[in-house]
Parts: structure tokens; C-alpha cells; sequence
């Protein structure tokens, strides 16, 4: 809609421009200078009543009758236009979409989400809530509205199936991507575009149907989400272990500050520390932090690792503690000594 009203607005200044292109040339013809042809135009066009710069002779009412005749009809559209054209907020709107797309053009390590759904909306709200700089793609006009009421909100307007649309992402020096379209269909076709423009990006995509994934897999997805299945056995949890449920939710879904679940990378460790082990590092000691959990090199996972266990600069640590608790661990581990 948006667009179709700013084709409006470029028509509706051509067609004014062309009326006094011809009435200012005609005027001309007559013996006026360009100047005053202008002028002439301009107030026989707006029906202003203002006096004629010359008496005109025969040839010249003829010619100013067929005009105002022509250009009236043009000039109630073109005042109706542009009216609607600053009402509606289009020309702000536009303004401020031609501001976030050059703050867009200068972005990297980003996050790319297609879809502000319910879905798409957690995710925004989790990745910003951890800084990470991220772009909404969404083609709904309603919640185009609302991204552009958010402030510092990142946002295209259009199909994020639409190839053009996603190449103006910056999908090569994006981080990720996170496609939740509610079509699995749509989703496919997201990850092949986005695959197919930047062959190293991480994919998650969201599925609906149980074949699905292993196709969205297959087509370059890093992970397939499916949310009817995760809902369901969140479900079935909440009655055989639902204190469990509850204090999982606590930690990661209710965004507390006193609870904070921090993955780390060992390679922001300080140099002193380099081949420590976890003990030595004194993380509860020095900060109050838990580690609770560590990712190997080879993807693996650790639970609970013991004291002895060594770092490596692939590692990577998984913290839970307070928020002022993590940042004191992150500042201890990576300050030499």
C-alpha cells in the first residue's frame, strides 16, 4: 500500500509538472516572457482569480480556457493526493525506511529473521535482548507498522521468499538466519535463496510438517525447529516433571536478572590461562558464576564438568549465575595477570 501510494505521489508531480511545462510554453508563444509565463500558469491552474499578467487577445482566452478546462480535473487530484500522501505518514514512513536501509547496507555479523509472527516476534526479542544487531523481514502491513514504531528496529518490507528482497539483507556478511514463515514450503525456498547467496551462514528454520525437516536439512538448514512437536512434549513434561519445566523456563525464558544462563568461548580467555584447567581458573571463587556445562571442539558436550577438566581455545563454557555474577566472571577470565 505504501508503495502504491508513493507511485501516486511521483504521478501525480509528473502530471503537474508536464501542465506547467505546457502552459508556461503556450504562454510563451504569446508573447509572455518566462517568468511571467509561469506565473501565468500557475495562477490560471489554481484558479486563484489574480489578474492576467497581459491582456490577452483572442488566441490567448482560447488557449487559457482549454487549459484551465484541462488542468483543473488534474490539480483537485494532485491536492487530494498529495494530502493523503502526508496524512497517512507515507512521506515519513519513507523517510524513515530510506534511513534504516542505509544503516542496513553498513551492517554485519548480523542476524536475519523472516517472519515477525509469533515466532519470528521470541526471536527478535531474545537476539535484541542480547545485542545482537538483527534485520525483520515481513510483508504483513500491520506488523510493518508496528517494527517501525520500535526504535532502532531493523526491518524490510516485502516477501522474504522473494530472492531480491533477501539480497537486500546483506545475507554475506550476516551471521544467521532464522526463516519462521508459516508455510514449510516457503521456509524451503527461504534456506535454497539464502544458501545459494552465502553458502557458510547459519540456517534455523522453523517446519511444520514432520517430513519437512529432513527436506529443509537436506536444502542447507543448520537446525529445523518444529514448534507443535517441542509444545507438545513441553506439555507431557509439565505432568510428569513439571517443577523441572518450570525451573528451565525461569532461567531461559523469563529473561530475569537474577538468573542467567551465559554461553562463553574459551578463545577470549587470557593468555595466563591458556591450557589451565577449570579449577585453576577459581570461577566460583573469583566470581560467584557456575559452569555447568561445556561444548568440545568436536561438537560434543560435557554435563557438570569436573574441576580437572582442561581448556582449549574451541571450547566453549556454559555459565549460570546472576547478570553482575557473569560479567564479573567474563572480566576475570579475560583480564591478564
Amino acid at each position: 500500500m505504501r508503495n502504491k501510494s508513493l507511485k501516486h505521489a511521483y504521478y501525480t508531480v509528473g502530471l503537474l509538472f508536464f501542465i506547467l511545462v505546457v502552459g508556461s510554453t503556450g504562454y510563451r508563444l504569446l508573447g509572455f516572457t518566462l517568468s511571467e509565463a509561469i506565473y501565468q500558469t500557475i495562477i490560471t491552474v489554481a484558479t486563484v482569480g489574480f489578474e492576467e499578467v497581459h491582456q490577452l487577445d483572442n488566441t490567448g482566452m482560447w488557449f487559457t480556457s482549454i487549459l484551465v478546462v484541462v488542468s483543473i480535473g488534474i490539480f483537485a487530484y494532485a491536492v487530494t493526493t498529495l494530502t493523503r500522501f502526508i496524512v497517512e505518514g507515507v512521506f515519513r514512513n519513507t523517510y524513515k525506511d530510506t534511513k534504516v536501509k542505509r544503516k542496513m547496507n553498513r551492517l554485519s555479523d548480523h542476524v536475519v529473521i523472516c517472519g515477525y509472527g509469533r515466532n519470528g516476534k521470541q526471536a527478535t526479542a531474545e537476539l535484541l535482548e542480547h545485542k545482537v544487531p538483527t534485520i525483520v523481514i515481513e510483508k504483513d502491513v500491520e506488523l510493518v507498522r508496528a517494527l517501525r514504531e520500535i526504535p532502532g528496529m531493523l526491518y524490510i518490507e516485502g516477501d522474504a521468499a522473494d530472492e531480491d528482497i533477501l539480497k537486500q539483507a546483506n545475507l554475506n556478511d550476516a551471521r544467521a538466519l532464522i526463516t519462521t514463515l508459516p508455510q514449510d514450503a516457503d521456509n524451503l525456498f527461504v534456506v535454497l535463496t539464502a544458501k545459494e547467496i552465502n553458502p557458510d551462514l547459519t540456517i534455523i528454520s522453523r517446519a511444520s510438517v514432520d517430513n519437512s525437516d529432513r527436506k529443509l536439512k537436506r536444502a542447507g538448514a543448520t537446525n529445523v525447529i518444529m514448534p507443535d512437536k517441542i509444545g507438545g512434549q513441553r506439555m507431557a513434561k509439565l505432568v510428569a516433571q513439571p517443577d523441572i519445566v518450570e525451573f528451565v523456563d525461569f532461567m531461559l525464558l523469563q529473561s530475569v536478572e537474577n538468573v542467567v544462563l551465559e554461553q562463553i568461548s574459551c578463545e577470549k580467555l587470557a593468555s595466563c590461562f591458556a591450557g589451565k584447567s577449570i579449577r585453576e581458573l577459581d570461577i566460583r571463587n573469583e566470581s560467584g558464576a557456575n559452569i555447568i556445562g561445556m561444548k568440545r571442539e568436536d561438537n560434543s558436550f560435557l554435563i557438570n564438568p569436573v574441576p580437572e577438566t582442561t581448556l582449549t581455545p574451541t571450547d566453549k563454557l556454559f555459565a549460570l549465575g546472576t547478570r553482575k555474577q557473569i560479567n564479573n566472571l567474563l572480566q576475570n577470565i579475560t583480564t591478564e595477570r
